[in-house]
């Protein structure tokens, strides 16, 4: 009887732990923005990970935009997520996003 409450904490260690490891980080663009080969209408988006590609969910209409990235390492921590953007003509462009609590920077080939 006794190992019962063992697997069961065990499995629910687990489900706790893969839950975790799906973090999401929240941006948001005042315009129209162009990640990679991918252009996000402005809005909030929730960005996820998933190897080497960045899963932008858009907060109002669950609408997704899946877009290849490069991960660069940083030399420590990022304290918050941020954007950076360039204008190319009319276009807003993202160069990278740093993700927040940790070292990773997503960077967004043209």
């Amino acid at each position: 009887m006794r190992v019962r409450p063992f697997l069961l904490g065990g499995a629910l260690f687990l489900s706790m732990v893969a839950i975790g490891s799906a973090k999401t980080w929240d941006i948001a663009v005042q315009s129209a923005t162009q990640a990679g080969t991918v252009t996000l209408p402005a809005g909030e988006y929730s960005v996820k990970l998933n190897n080497n590609q960045a899963l932008f969910t858009a907060s109002n209409s669950g609408k997704t935009y899946n877009v290849p990235v490069t991960i660069q390492k940083a030399a420590r921590k990022y304290s918050q997520t941020s954007v950076e953007t360039k204008k190319t003509g009319e276009t807003n462009v993202i160069q990278h996003i740093d993700l927040g609590g940790t070292m990773d920077e997503l960077q967004f080939g043209e």
